[in-house]
């Protein structure tokens, strides 16, 4: 029977396990991502192959929202440069969802292993990306977590498409989405300065694809101290409000000026005058004969090896407060007088870089540099590299029509995207450092911590003893 579950709510129509290994044979698991281990499956059947994800339900709420929301989708999109769902299984400890199996190379492999790379293999795969992100769009779907590593060749023939995977992220827009989510070197500046977004960040991260590919530098970047991870982050999303981006030399010298026409049309600071994904599937650069035939594959690929050889966007970079560094310096003055979580920023050298998530908006690193929003309002790790939303994280709507999420402290974000955003990026603070709680239980006895009056007390009577001693 085709979709084993059709309805997800239905608790009492659960699948059996032997439904599934009945239809298809299982392989090893080839991938771990954040939420689900990913299979080679064959169906027994028409011998033909599948990729089959499989989410653990006991693996927490979180997992089980992103299980029903990509099935979800995926239920509602049919389009050649999107990955089609064949299947779906709910028993009552797991999700299994089959898809197409794309056999192909992600882009980076296709571009290094070519001899002859130039713009209008570029501009072939942007123009598919852009068609398919319009299909979503017309649908009202956000993607959300558009990336090159999301785009990989449907097979290993020459003239292969290029197919969309990894939709655990999308949401349907109804309404303008509040909270934050995406991969932090492609978040468009209105989900970074915690505003109101729709579907034009996904048309922000097809420019900083397009980016990459037609220079092999990420445009948002910066070099820093291997393990200074710290102000890797403050740069990156300061350079994001502030849409503080070059088309430098000699990267972009051979790089025709419709080429860079559209780059900034796509990663337009305010996203009401960003140009849609219709729009840009319209420019000259895609429809038309603009796009050079210009072999720049040396330059890309000595780029590419440079920036990414080392995945340095998919291991620990040290993604930090999204909210402390994005609060208005008359609002971090408030916090500072709170108790603050505690954080390792005093220790950058320390060889484990895991954290616990913190109560206040706070970021803490993943192994991956991504960053993952829980349910209290704080930021935890992926493990893929995405950022996924809190599944209770309230918003109060600001004064000028933008929602803020609430905290568990009194303080919010003020940062707004504006015609001068780099001058209140400036204004950004450091973080604070953790203070301690007089009022937290302490030790295996639980009393109360002492005073910091009564640990002075204590250290001039201790002293004191020293000296009579």
């Amino acid at each position: 029977m085709p979709f084993g579950c059709v309805t997800l709510g239905d608790k009492k129509n659960y699948n059996q396990p032997s439904e599934v290994t009945d239809r298809y044979d299982l392989g090893q698991v080839i991938k771990t991502e954040e939420f689900c281990e990913i299979f080679r499956a064959k169906d027994k059947t028409t011998g033909k192959l599948h990729t089959c994800k499989k989410f653990q339900k006991r693996d927490g709420r979180k997992v089980r929202k992103a299980a029903k929301n990509e099935i979800g989708i995926l239920k509602m999109v049919k389009h050649p440069n999107i990955l089609q769902l064949v299947d779906v299984f709910v028993t009552r400890k797991e999700y299994f969802i089959f898809l197409e199996l794309a056999t192909g190379r992600e882009v980076f492999d296709w571009i290094l292993d070519q001899g002859y790379y130039s713009e209008r293999d570029t501009s072939n795969v942007v123009r598919q990306v852009l068609e398919a992100v319009a299909y979503l769009h017309s649908l009202k779907i956000v993607h959300r977590n558009l990336k090159l590593e999301n785009l990989v060749y449907y097979n290993r023939l020459k003239n292969s498409k290029i197919v969309i995977s990894d939709f655990h992220l999308a949401k349907l827009e109804n309404g303008l989405i509040k909270e934050p989510c995406g991969t932090p070197e492609y978040l468009a500046p209105e989900v970074v300065g915690r505003q109101r977004y729709g579907r034009p960040v996904d048309c922000w991260a097809i420019g900083v694809i397009m980016y990459i590919l037609l220079s092999g530098n990420p445009p948002f970047y910066e070099e820093v101290e291997e393990d200074d991870y710290e102000n890797h982050d403050k740069n990156l999303f300061r350079k994001i409000l502030a849409g503080d981006y070059e088309f430098d030399s000699p990267y972009w010298d051979d790089i025709s000026q419709a080429a860079k026409d559209l780059v900034t049309r796509l990663m337009e600071v305010e996203q009401d005058q960003r140009i849609t994904a219709e729009e840009a599937i319209s420019h000259e650069w895609i429809s038309g004969n603009a796009a050079s035939d210009k072999n720049i594959k040396d330059g890309v690929c000595a780029q590419i090896e440079k920036n990414f050889a080392r995945a340095k966007w998919k291991k620990a970079v040290r993604v930090t407060t999204l909210m402390k560094r994005l609060r208005a310096p008359e609002q971090s003055s408030t916090a500072a007088a709170q108790p603050a979580p505690a954080t390792d920023t005093a220790t950058p050298g320390a060889a484990d870089r895991s954290a616990t998530p913190a109560t206040d908006g706070s970021t803490t690193p993943a192994t991956d540099g991504s960053i993952t929003p829980a349910t209290d309002g704080s930021i935890t790790p992926a493990t893929d590299g995405s950022v996924t939303p809190a599944t209770d994280r309230s918003v109060t709507p600001a004064t000028d029509g933008r929602a803020t999420p609430a905290m568990e402290e009194s303080t919010v974000p003020t940062i707004q995207s504006s015609a001068t955003p780099a001058t209140k990026a400036a204004a950004i603070p450091e973080p604070a450092l953790a203070q301690p709680d007089s009022t937290a239980p302490g030790g295996a006895t639980g009393q109360a911590l002492p005073s910091s009056k009564g640990k002075e007390a204590a250290g001039s009577a201790q002293e004191s003893r020293r000296e009579t001693s």
